[in-house]
């Protein structure tokens, strides 16, 4: 049985008072739930925020990694320091990272393999830009992605990742894919996770949907048997709206 799970990423917001703070709303009214809820936030958050939430009902994740283990690369921030301030999770691949840093699938899938060596769950996040959906290089951008991203992992590895669908239209446009065109994509995830790993790991492989995913459109588009949850950006940076959508389910 899959997990549900929603992952809120705040991206480059609130400072950390006010980051305390949003944590401390969303773990009051988180308590009791039975979905998997994971606060991503800045680096400078991370060991703050960890001393305020409830860990067996609220998670905590950083929004990327490194892509090396240690040494002189000033200014990043590594796996392991991650782990070490209670973190579980680490988002791997946002579209942000792959349009404004540059960074590829070869260097992501360092990423993914120094996560998981530190015992967190990468949330390894795919999509396409609006042009390849016009022109149907939506399917085989999402397929490159995967296999250049985490498709060497041996099969215990993969079974420990969470794969997040972000159609790159859609984030922070007010633009949201279509319930069908969210299943349609996921379905073919799924697929191509039978193809390679067997029917057991593409069922047991939870894959969320992020872009602009509010309270409003979130129950129907959890409702699609392939759309495991939701990575949430702008909502997330309020309590009530991140948790509206939690409770869709």
């Amino acid at each position: 049985m899959r997990k549900k799970i929603v992952a809120g990423n705040w991206k480059m917001n609130k400072n950390l008072q006010d980051g305390i703070e949003l944590a401390k709303q969303v773990n009051q009214q988180v308590l009791g739930n039975n979905v998997t809820v994971i606060l991503c936030t800045p680096f400078i958050h991370l060991s703050e925020v960890s001393k305020v939430i409830s860990k067996d009902s609220l998670f905590l994740g950083a929004e990327n990694c490194a892509s090396e283990a240690s040494g002189a690369y000033t200014g990043e921030v590594s796996a392991e320091m991650i782990k070490s301030t209670g973190a579980t999770h680490v988002i791997i691949g946002h579209s942000e990272r792959r349009a404004y840093y540059n960074e590829d699938n070869k260097t992501l899938n360092k990423k993914v393999k120094l996560a998981l060596e530190n015992e967190l769950t990468p949330i390894f996040c795919c999509g396409e830009v609006l042009a390849e959906r016009e022109s149907g290089k939506h399917i085989s951008v999402v397929k490159q992605q995967i296999e250049e991203g985490i498709f060497d992992l041996s099969p215990e590895q993969f079974s420990k990742v969470v794969i997040a669908y972000e159609p790159v239209w859609a984030i922070g446009t007010g633009v949201v894919a279509s319930p069908e065109q969210a299943q349609e994509m996921h379905k073919v995830i799924r697929h191509l996770i039978t193809e390679k790993y067997g029917k057991d790991a593409a069922g047991n492989t939870s894959i969320l949907y992020g872009g602009s995913c509010k309270p409003s459109n979130a129950k129907e588009l959890f409702d699609k048997p392939d759309v495991d949850g939701g990575l949430i950006g702008g909502a997330s940076l309020n309590a009530d709206d991140f948790m509206g959508i939690v409770n869709a389910f």
